[in-house]
């Protein structure tokens, strides 16, 4: 069958086709994913280094707290705390708009596992290097700052591509909150056309587009930050990670 997109118009009177309205899709999708990410990043990096403060065991719990929380409930259950419970108990919440409520409950779940990728990389380093920071007379937010975080985030970089690649397929969520991202635009336009092989084809293949740029936009940020003499990784595998 040809793929004919122009010629499918949906009924909203609007005029759209469904190529339109499957790159509309694909934005919400990126955007879903990035905004999640900006969330993620942090809050993993905070919940990370509190896991591996020494002399600071209540931050430590705190952390791990954290971690166990998000990362031992299923995402789907989250989006719908956030979507359906929270409101209703925070009546404030009631202003956010889906877009925001699926980012931060998804931003949230992502930060548990990139906590315990910052809380591997920083104890996998050298003990000497935290003495050796300790010994310069380098505060506690010093020596993460400049000896611990600057060496961990290289050892880190390949499992966080594979996270954030997962971070893009786990968008597809928003799906169950009417957040129409690609996984939604699937469902929807396969139903009025009866043409799922073209659809599901052209999504998958946006999916693969996206992670692959992820993929590659890290692998160079990888190399960028590669100290000088070190020997190459070659960039992070696809199958690299959990």
């Amino acid at each position: 069958m040809t793929l004919e997109w122009q010629v499918f118009l949906t009924d909203d009177g609007g005029g759209r086709t469904y190529l339109e309205w499957l790159l509309q899709a694909w934005g919400w999708t990126l955007g879903v994913a990035l905004a999640a990410w900006c969330v993620a990043i942090p809050c993993g990096a905070l919940i990370g280094v509190m896991r591996t403060l020494q002399g600071a065991p209540v931050l430590s719990r705190m952390g791990q707290a954290w971690v166990e929380l998000f990362r031992n409930i299923p995402l789907l259950v989250q989006i719908f705390l956030w979507y359906f419970v929270l409101p209703k108990l925070f009546p404030a919440m009631q202003q956010f708009s889906s877009f925001w409520l699926v980012v931060i409950a998804l931003g949230l779940f992502t930060s548990a596992r990139i906590a315990e990728q910052f809380r591997a990389g920083i104890e996998s380093l050298p003990k000497g290097q935290r003495y050796a920071g300790m010994a310069l007379g380098f505060k506690t937010w010093q020596l993460y700052r400049y000896v611990l975080l600057p060496a961990a985030l290289r050892i880190i970089l390949p499992p966080l591509t594979s996270e954030s690649m997962n971070l893009l397929k786990n968008s597809s969520v928003a799906f169950a909150v009417s957040i129409t991202e690609l996984t939604m635009f699937a469902m929807q336009a396969q139903e009025e056309t009866s043409r799922g092989i073209e659809i599901y084809l052209a999504v998958t293949v946006l999916y693969m587009i996206s992670a692959l740029t992820i993929n590659r936009l890290l692998a160079w940020v990888e190399v960028r930050l590669r100290i000088p003499g070190q020997p190459s990784s070659k960039g992070p595998s696809l199958n690299a990670g959990h």
